[in-house]
């Protein structure tokens, strides 16, 4: 039995029978971690001090019949954004080298309580500002579906971690689709929550009103186990759950625009997999998402250029340029243009919650594009701006409209469907996720 393939919940079933040892566990994966040859890409840093005492205390909680719950032993890997005590975070970028924290993130924190063991840091896009996972600054890690290609970011190596065997499951964070994107392009669960669900004390911001963490799994089952994990609230009972009867709303305004032919055909396959399954899916306009995407841009840039302007300005060479230039785009939005976009944006998610009310969950294609070459984003700057605004535009519908939402793969290599619910209803998604991921097989 590959240990490195399993999901967690069934390694944590394993640790519960006797079957598996969880030092034994965390030493396969160390192992396994330092002989990859993408091993240096996907992790900043690894924590095998920690791994190992954290472990061997699972070990001895499940010797004496005293686990802290259904995860207590298994190992996984953390976006470089969440603070590690007396350990670099780094944020993905050049800008915050050496920046060591005195205390854990409080969802770290909280982690560890439930018994959970920590790897290490995963590479990640700098300070979180693009979602392709392109960093050349740091280190870049490859799609699992394609090794010349990006796998998606902001969680690059959360997601490829998990992906290539080297964690039972990835923290991430999402601002705009920095869980959902890398999640899709290396088939994977990916859940995006609802901003103020999770605690951010401790986490490295990009633009705060935005900011979510959310893991990155193998299954929807792990997803629910890690958000009761990191303080989300009791995990929803997954058990006899079915999509007949349930209705969803097929987002087309935006969404299905520009959609190219791989994410075209894992979506119409999943669409019918959820038919098949008993579900009424109907399609529809919003146009108030439309509208509301044409407000991202300024309130994104301003709150992340008022974050972190000064700091990048102090040193800008130490960025990728088009990164640096994405920040910069926000030196232009006036105050009374920030405050009057989201006294709008407010007033949009109220069109939306009301125009969507009647329905169990939207649903839209996870990613319009496939993961593109990494040397051609690298050799093109417009090439690497256009790709990037492409790839978030599916997923900052989630945020823009303040709701949960989960991203599972189609099928299809390196594409996903999205299921969105309102605010706070991230145990409704987590069922409905995981009778959609059944049907989808």
């Amino acid at each position: 039995m590959d240990w490195t393939r399993m999901s967690a919940a069934a390694m944590g079933r394993e640790i519960e029978a006797g079957r598996i040892d969880p030092l034994n566990l965390t030493e396969e994966h160390l192992t396994a971690i330092e002989g990859h040859a993408h091993g240096a890409s996907i992790y900043a840093r690894l924590t095998p001090d920690r791994a190992r005492a954290e472990a061997a205390a699972a070990r001895d909680r499940a010797r004496s019949g005293l686990r802290r719950g259904p995860l207590d032993g298994v190992p996984i890997s953390w976006k470089d954004l969440f603070d590690t005590a007396g350990v670099a975070t780094e944020s993905g970028s050049r800008l915050l080298e050496g920046r060591t924290p005195v205390r854990d993130a409080e969802v770290l924190a909280r982690a560890t309580t439930a018994g959970l063991v920590c790897l290490g840091k995963t590479h990640q896009t700098e300070l979180a500002f693009s979602g392709l996972g392109l960093n050349p600054m740091t280190a870049t890690p490859p799609c699992v579906n394609d090794a010349d290609a990006v796998p998606g970011g902001s969680s690059s190596g959360a997601a490829t971690s998990v992906a290539f065997g080297l964690a039972a499951a990835g923290i991430g964070s999402d601002t705009g689709g920095s869980v959902r994107v890398p999640a899709a392009w290396n088939d994977l669960v990916g859940l995006k929550t609802t901003s103020g669900l999770l605690s951010l004390a401790g986490v490295v911001p990009l633009a705060a009103r935005f900011d979510t963490a959310g893991p990155l799994t193998r299954t929807v089952e792990d997803a629910a186990l890690l958000l009761k994990a990191l303080g989300g609230g009791a995990a929803p009972d997954l058990a006899s759950v079915s999509l007949k009867g349930r209705r969803f709303f097929a987002l087309q305004t935006v969404a299905m625009d520009d959609l190219r032919e791989g994410p075209s055909k894992g979506y119409a396959a999943a669409l019918a997999a959820l038919k098949a399954a008993g579900a009424e899916i109907v399609e529809g306009e919003i146009p108030a998402v439309g509208e509301a995407l044409g407000l991202a841009g300024p309130l994104y840039t301003a709150e992340a250029y008022g974050t972190w302007g000064e700091t990048i300005e102090a040193a800008p060479d130490k960025m990728f340029g088009p990164v640096r230039e994405r920040f910069r785009a926000g030196q232009g939005v006036s105050g009374p243009d920030y405050v009057r976009g989201w006294q709008r944006l407010d007033a949009l998610r109220a069109t939306y919650a009301e125009a969507t009310a009647s329905y169990d969950a939207v649903l839209v294609p996870t990613a319009p594009l496939l993961p593109p070459n990494r040397a051609a984003l690298e050799a093109d700057d417009a090439f690497f701006t256009s790709e990037n605004l492409l790839a978030l535009r599916n997923t900052r519908i989630g945020n823009l409209m303040g709701v949960c939402a989960l991203t599972l793969p189609t099928g299809v290599p390196s594409t996903g469907i999205t299921l969105m619910c309102p605010p706070m209803h991230e145990a409704h998604l987590l069922r409905l996720g995981a009778a959609a991921e059944a049907a989808l097989g």
